[in-house]
């Protein structure tokens, strides 16, 4: 199975759209959304209601914290023009949008597939896996051989190595990287609607469970439209353009 997996689409119909339409070029039979569906972008509907729809058929999908913070249940201390999108986002949704945010779960597991946006060491924490010691900490806490996350929006892969010690490796993206079942892994699959590394393409990552490959992708797409939107909605400036510098 070939197994698409997507973090912080954060309203971003035209990242979120072009990720899933590379993943079904690229044979993907089923997803999986790393949480923070919503924040920063100008389609929170639409992305809610597309993903809900991917949910019903099976799809994975676990909470971030900007759509626990929707709900008045974030923890985390956003900056102002985080804050301007909730409140912004909230705003938008309906009973039957904020009715699913709720639903989500904090962590998700499917045999040996563990799904946490922030680390599985206390996940409502929301701590930020942005090196080796906190990737140790993740995967000491998560249950499973592959830990997929976002949060951190650029995409990174780490593994236990001799003695059990975490390392670090960069991926490059369309290079497919073997994960074999005797080690353990966590994956930071990037950000599909705000990637934050200097490239303004999206970016999600595929693994191949039968081949037990996961491959890291970058995708080209409307980034400037979703920018148009943003000043279009009177969100904050910043958003827009984050999306043009990709950072």
């Amino acid at each position: 199975m070939k197994l698409a997996l997507l973090a912080d689409i954060h309203g971003n119909l035209e990242g979120l759209t072009a990720c899933l339409e590379h993943a079904r070029d690229q044979g993907a039979e089923a997803h999986a959304f790393v949480g923070d569906l919503v924040g920063y972008g100008a389609d929170p509907v639409a992305v809610l209601e597309l993903v809900e729809r991917e949910v019903a058929g099976g799809a994975l999908a676990v909470r971030g914290n900007h759509d626990a913070a929707i709900l008045d249940a974030g923890s985390d201390t956003m900056n102002r023009a985080a804050e301007a999108a909730v409140e912004w986002t909230r705003a938008q949704l309906g009973e039957a949008h904020r009715a699913f945010l709720a639903g989500l779960p904090l962590t998700a597991r499917r045999d040996e597939i563990f799904l946490v946006h922030a680390s599985a060491d206390r996940p409502a924490d929301w701590t930020y896996v942005s090196d080796p010691r906190r990737a140790g900490q993740s995967l000491a806490a998560a249950p499973g051989t592959w830990v997929f996350s976002g949060h951190v929006h650029e995409p990174m892969l780490y593994y236990q190595g001799a003695g059990g010690r975490p390392l670090q490796h960069r991926p490059e993206p369309g290079v497919a990287i073997p994960v074999p079942a005797h080690r353990r892994w966590l994956a930071i699959v990037g950000s599909a609607g705000q990637p934050r590394d200097g490239n303004t393409a999206a970016a999600y990552a595929l693994f191949d469970t039968d081949r037990r490959a996961l491959t890291f992708f970058r995708v080209p797409y409307q980034w400037a439209r979703a920018a148009a939107k943003i000043r279009a909605a009177g969100l904050p400036e910043l958003l827009a353009r984050r999306l043009e510098r990709g950072e």
